[in-house]
């Protein structure tokens, strides 16, 4: 079986550069009822629009509407549904049985059942079949083994997670950051705290005098686990990251894909192939989860974050007719840098950086700050949305 790679998308950009390097749908939140609604900016005209350029590929959009609604978002919810329909969608990612029940009877829609749900075993999987959802995103806390036993027990379609951000509690329903920070997690604006850095006691004397001590999990990386989740019938494996870079969306859809075709080809390379292609997205630390099995010392961040990778400058936005790539830049970059290349669906290529310049054409020698549109010869051929990395 061959999988379906849904992949995040934070906005349009992010969108067009999943399905560009390789999934196979996204999913996007508005700045209604998503639980990344801090982080989204997607109107509803934007989702249509989205949706156009999915379906001119041949892709798909599903639309998360997984906050746990309050009586206060009752008013909003019915034509907001309307309007996902209207847009075009493909599914309706729901978490609470509210926005099932409305979404089945207002719409043709269909939906799928958010990771909110923590859908663990193969009796709840059948109940919420039952309600009427065609697919279950399934709880992160299951081993392969769990993972296979459902879908020997259900005929309901399923989606795992295999890549992104790990919650401290069960997925999404951490309320640390709400308490330290007063931010709702389930409103899109967790904090995050588990990551902070604490000091640890024992009988309230310190085991240390640093504060490097997270309740964190490290990252998901399951790419050694694609081919059983594929062997085992699982329906759609997915990236989390709806907050994340360009950069991450770019790279991770296409390693996954990779896998995925290459497995199915019967071609598979050595695993620190895809890895060492993989580390290139400005990952956390990562581990396998819960896959196999129940989790130790290794899965967890005790020590703290270590600092993210410089080396991604940006992609390339537009080319003008000199064939200078314009770039929002990322990290800072100087002439004579020596730049690889990340096309979308080409190989990787590298070039020298032999001229520099600022957004209004002045010349420079080096840029340095996040957000400064550059300049940059790239060679010709270069597609709009290649990803640029310095590798020295």
């Amino acid at each position: 079986m061959k999988p379906e790679l849904v992949a995040p998308a934070g906005d349009l950009e992010h969108l067009r550069i999943a399905l560009l390097f390789g999934a196979d749908a996204v999913y996007v939140g508005g700045a209604e009822f998503s639980l990344r609604a801090r982080a989204s900016n997607f109107t509803l005209d934007d989702i249509a629009e989205g949706v156009r350029f999915a379906h001119g590929l041949g892709k798909k959009v599903y639309a998360a509407v997984n906050v746990i609604p309050t009586d206060d978002d009752a008013t909003g919810l019915d034509m907001y549904l309307a309007g996902l329909a209207k847009a075009g969608v493909d599914a309706v990612i729901a978490s609470s049985p509210v926005v099932l029940d409305r979404t089945l009877a207002l719409t043709d829609l269909p939906v799928h059942l958010s990771t909110q749900q923590s859908v663990a075993s193969s009796a709840a999987a059948e109940f919420w079949r039952s309600a009427g959802a065609m697919r279950i995103v399934l709880a992160r806390e299951l081993s392969l083994a769990e993972l296979r036993a459902i879908r020997n027990n259900t005929s309901v379609g399923l989606e795992v997670f295999v890549h992104g951000g790990m919650c401290a509690s069960y997925a999404g329903r951490c309320t640390i950051s709400n308490y330290l920070a007063d931010r709702d997690a389930n409103r899109g604006g967790c904090a995050h705290s588990c990551r902070w850095k604490y000091r640890l006691l024992s009988d309230g004397i310190p085991v240390s005098d640093r504060f490097d001590f997270s309740l964190a999990a490290k990252d998901l990386e399951a790419l050694d686990y694609v081919p059983a989740l594929a062997d085992a019938g699982i329906d759609a494996l997915k990236i989390e990251g709806r907050m994340k870079s360009a950069n991450y969306v770019a790279v991770t859809s296409r390693v996954y894909r990779a896998v995925i075709d290459d497995h199915r080809k019967g071609t598979l390379k050595p695993w620190d192939t895809y890895r060492d292609e993989l580390a290139k997205a400005e990952n956390r630390p990562a581990a396998d989860g819960f896959l196999g099995g129940i989790t130790s010392a290794r899965h967890q961040l005790y020590e703290g974050i270590p600092p993210p990778r410089q080396d991604f400058l940006g992609h390339v936005a537009s080319i003008d007719g000199s064939g200078r790539a314009r770039i929002t830049l990322r990290n800072p970059v100087a002439l004579g840098d020596t730049i690889e290349m990340t096309p979308p669906g080409a190989p990787n290529s590298r070039f020298a950086v032999e001229g520099l310049f600022d957004g209004t054409g002045f010349p420079l020698s080096s840029a340095r700050r996040t957000g400064e549109i550059v300049m940059i010869p790239v060679p010709q051929g270069t597609v709009q949305y290649a990803m640029l990395r310095k590798v020295n």
